[in-house]
């Protein structure tokens, strides 16, 4: 893997598992994926996003026009959800591994591990509970290089 995070599967395409906070950022900053990779996430993705983008509208963050309009964006993303009988089973397992309260974060690393090249996570924690289970990648590989 190169510093950008780029696998080798799937003759040079590079799938990267991406999270709520990750997603979202990528629809601020309007970002087009560097040509030849691959956006894949649990189906729980659509509502965190629209769960947290609704809280930073409460939050006075953003108007909810705004937040509407980062819906649109991350919904017109090309991202592959994935909450298949197998990625479930897997996500479980990994809950039971990482002693976790729930499999929310268990299912992002579980897509990972099944689909993924590496895992894209804006959230420390989650990154560190991903660790040796999972290749993790910082946000900056999922931009074209310049």
């Amino acid at each position: 893997m190169d510093t950008r995070g780029r696998g080798t599967n799937n003759g040079g395409m590079t799938r990267y598992v991406i999270d709520a906070p990750a997603a979202i950022q990528l629809a601020r900053d309007g970002v087009a994926i560097a040509d030849g990779d691959q956006l894949v996430a649990p189906t729980i993705l659509r509502s965190q996003c629209l769960s947290s983008l609704y809280q930073a509208s409460r939050r006075g963050e953003l108007s909810g026009k705004e937040a509407m309009a980062l819906l649109d964006r991350i919904t017109s993303m090309h991202i592959r959800l994935l909450g298949d009988r197998v990625s479930r089973a897997v996500a479980w397992q990994v809950a039971e591994r990482l002693h976790l309260d729930d499999t929310a974060n268990a299912e992002y690393i579980a897509v990972a591990q099944l689909q993924a090249d590496a895992f894209v996570t804006l959230d420390p924690a989650l990154a560190r509970q991903a660790e040796g289970i999972v290749a993790v990648a910082p946000l900056a590989a999922l931009y074209p290089a310049t």
